[in-house]
């Protein structure tokens, strides 16, 4: 079992818990444990609290944004109950006194591999499954997706909107992978100018620029072993993708500043929410780069598309916020379900999840969600109708005969089936979703309705 022990001054005798084959890292500082913490394949966290540069609380999100299953146990030097409670909400797998003995230590480090151990052995593919809510047919394709491709260590490219989830779909792509006991890394490609994002990919050496007094480690590096998400590709640039490039050929790499080669062992992630191929066309993204980023190509689905979706992630939200601000759950009634299911959605997920916790805060003590709690800025008829891709029947001012129009609709998407499978029903079936006996019945009445009409 690998530990870190965190503390800013390490006196104790560990001895006691070195238990089977594993390490103890020692780290001086916050930022020191969550350089470690990126490095190695941490099991246990022990926090000695306080830390001269991180609270308690800031390192454990840390830590658990990072890899969530790591067990993290806070010794304190005043764990009082209401501490205690809210170090266990910031996520503390246990709260013990400082000056408690080794022994409760070590009895506590030693539920910490069963407690992995049961998540793992009981369903792996649940603690992926578990992130990604929702039920509609494009969540199971995506389920299906992370399922066959997880396990391997072929690059991903995650399109789609702002707001879809895509690093929750890197997270656990991530942990479906054999790599998944090592913290996944994340780098944001447009949050950082170039010259400062070089340095965080690949590192440098000290002296490569004003101002690098100190060697660093580059992202690739922290990522080895494991996997390095890249959000925002498109926006990286032009000389940087020549030297990513690289990386992904020969996986290796040189820090800025440097002449010395490091291999790097790293499954990349990417991501983006532009038209990747359109940036290739206009010489903004390197064609060479693209197809090696775009070996399994994953395209997330807007929300306004999974409806039947918003429901389960709704209760998913409510729950994650109570648990969060410390506060009972609230039920969301009929009328204000509907109102959201409804609405277009243009942040998608994560405007919805701001809904929500806006709705909980804001209406205090009351344990009901009215439609009026939510909080939804109007969308335009134009955003929509852009957004959607929905075709639009015009309606001329002399009506329609609405029987026969939504017939012709029908009768062109069963032809089109049943051109696409040359005439075979059954095939065209399956392709609609439909049963061969519901396929042939909706042709008879179709071809009734349309030739009385």
């Amino acid at each position: 079992m690998n530990v870190l022990w965190v503390a800013d001054l390490f006196t104790d005798d560990t001895s006691h818990f070195q238990l089977g084959t594993g390490e103890i890292f020692v780290a001086g500082s916050g930022a020191e444990a969550l350089a470690l913490f990126r490095q190695q394949a941490i099991e246990v966290v022990v926090l000695n609290t306080p830390l001269p540069d991180w609270t308690a609380v800031d390192l454990i999100s840390e830590m658990h944004a990072l890899s969530p299953l790591v067990p993290v146990i806070v010794r304190h030097p005043d764990p009082t109950l209401s501490e205690a409670v809210h170090l266990t909400r910031a996520g503390a797998h246990e709260v013990l006194a400082a000056n408690g003995s080794m022994d409760e230590l070590a009895q506590t480090l030693r539920t910490c591999p069963e407690l992995c151990s049961d998540t793992d052995a009981a369903a792996p593919e649940e603690v992926w499954r578990s992130m990604l809510i929702g039920s509609s047919q494009p969540m199971k394709e995506l389920h299906e997706v992370i399922r066959l491709v997880g396990p391997r260590r072929c690059t991903v490219l995650i399109g789609g909107e702002t707001g879809t989830g895509k690093e929750v779909v890197a997270r656990a792509l991530h942990l479906a992978s054999p790599r998944g006991g090592i913290p996944m890394v994340a780098v944001n490609c447009a949050a950082l100018p170039e010259h400062l994002l070089e340095s965080e990919l690949f590192g440098h050496v000290r002296g490569a620029f004003t101002g690098a007094l100190a060697n660093r480690t580059g992202r690739f590096e922290q990522a080895h072993r494991g996997t390095l998400f890249l959000d925002e590709i498109a926006d990286l640039p032009m000389e940087l993708q020549a030297k990513l490039l690289r990386v992904l050929q020969e996986r290796e790499l040189q820090r800025l500043g440097s002449s010395e080669t490091v291999r790097v062992d790293v499954r990349i992630i990417a991501a983006c929410n532009a038209d990747l191929l359109d940036r290739v066309r206009t010489g903004r993204f390197r064609e060479d780069l693209y197809y090696r980023l775009n070996v399994v190509p994953v395209t997330l689905s807007p929300l306004r598309d999974r409806p039947g979706d918003i429901p389960a992630l709704v209760a998913h939200f409510i729950r994650r916020v109570a648990g969060n601000e410390g506060i009972r759950p609230k039920h969301v009634v009929p009328e204000a379900l509907h109102r959201l299911m409804t609405y277009d959605w243009p942040g998608n997920v994560r405007q919805l999840e701001n809904a929500v916790e806006t709705a909980m805060v804001l209406t205090g003590n009351r344990d009901v969600l009215r439609p009026e709690d939510f909080r939804l800025p109007h969308v335009p008829l134009e955003r929509r109708a852009v957004s959607t891709a929905r075709p639009v029947i015009p309606v001329p001012d002399a009506g329609l005969d609405f029987e026969r129009t939504v017939g012709a609709i029908e009768m062109s998407i069963l032809e089109e089936a049943l051109r696409k499978t040359n005439g075979n029903k059954k095939q065209a079936a399956e392709m609609l979703g439909l049963k061969r006996t519901t396929l042939t019945a909706k042709l008879k009445s179709l071809e009734e309705t349309l030739a009385y009409n």
